[in-house]
């Protein structure tokens, strides 16, 4: 279909049109929702390589996602992508793995001019080489973020929201609570963890245990709760940094022969669908996923348009779902 044939459709002009497909700050919101919605209804594919030549952007944003079988990344990269479509982007998705040699060959595509700015989701001890690769190119890091510095951000709290769950455990009369925590070359970890220590500190209680999972996995969850399972003092309570470890926690539990949350409560973190799927359905700390990704795209966007602006860092609020599991 034409351009001609979508300014019909939409009841615009064809200069509407052309001013959506190149992202012009200049088209009203309503003229641009109409523009949209006929270029969706009639599945009108632009000519990207023109587009490139005339405006000297491709239109593509590159997502670095340190591990896309996590559910908290999938909603994560949901939300850029509903965000960068509505402005007339797309992404290139790469499961770095936080593995740096990766990376670099997916950054590859900077030197190519084929994308326009890069969401990156790898560890926050990454961000020094990433630096150097990415250079000058329009970045915004999200979820693991540095406090200060030239690169803009998206995340939570994470230190704050972790002694809220292990707060809302001991409030709960629990006083054996562990954590089953994962890599502590991701920023969240480490401040999941200090959360984890200070709340039981302000609750003035002693025992304390961590079990470290090789992997953010069901199966690595269920391996770190059996580690936590042989220790000589029972624990009552486990929170874990992740409702993927916090399912696999639970089954070991239940294998073992004791009942969630009667015997060992569970609490879990990231607020996905699988907190719902799990018997009993997980407390876990809900992440604004989706707006989190919708965020960094915006960031990213203001950063291409405006390539001079300060750095940005946005902290979002998490809240606690209290279910039957603790």
């Amino acid at each position: 279909m034409s351009i001609q044939k979508i300014a019909r459709l939409a009841g615009v002009s064809v200069a509407t049109v052309s001013r959506v497909l190149n992202n012009s700050d200049t088209v009203k919101d309503a003229n641009r929702e109409k523009v949209l919605k006929a270029i969706k209804a009639s599945n009108y594919q632009p000519n990207l390589l023109a587009r490139q030549l005339r405006t000297a952007r491709s239109s593509m944003l590159l997502v670095m996602v340190s591990d896309i079988s996590n559910p908290f990344c999938a909603e994560v990269v949901k939300g850029i992508e509903e965000e960068a479509e509505k402005n007339g982007y797309r992404i290139l998705l790469c499961n770095s793995g936080s593995d740096i040699e990766r990376s670099r060959s997916s950054l590859q595509l900077l030197s190519g001019k084929m994308v326009d700015g890069i969401i990156t989701m790898d560890a926050f001890s990454k961000l020094p080489e990433l630096s150097q690769l990415i250079a000058d190119t329009p970045w915004v890091q999200c979820a693991e973020y540095a406090d200060a510095g030239e690169i803009s951000c998206v995340g939570i709290n994470d230190r704050d929201a972790s002694q809220q769950v292990v707060g809302y455990l001991a409030d709960k009369g629990h006083n054996r609570i562990a954590l089953i925590n994962h890599d502590l070359s991701y920023k969240y970890a480490r401040l999941r963890q200090e959360g984890y220590l200070q709340a039981l500190a302000g609750h003035q209680l002693t025992w304390q245990a961590i079990s470290y999972a090789s992997e953010l996995s069901f199966h690595a969850g269920k391996q770190a709760m059996m580690v936590l399972l042989e220790s000589e003092e029972r624990l009552d309570a486990v929170f874990a940094v992740s409702d993927t470890l916090a399912a696999g926690a639970m089954a070991a539990i239940q294998a073992a022969g004791y009942r969630v949350p009667d015997d060992i409560a569970v609490a879990g973190f990231d607020g996905t669908e699988l907190a719902e799927m799990v018997t009993p359905p997980l407390t876990t700390l809900a992440q604004p996923s989706r707006n989190i990704g919708r965020n960094a795209c915006r960031l990213v966007l203001q950063k291409i348009d405006t390539p001079q602006s300060a750095p940005e860092r946005i902290i979002m609020q998490g809240h606690l779902i209290k279910r039957a599991s603790a």
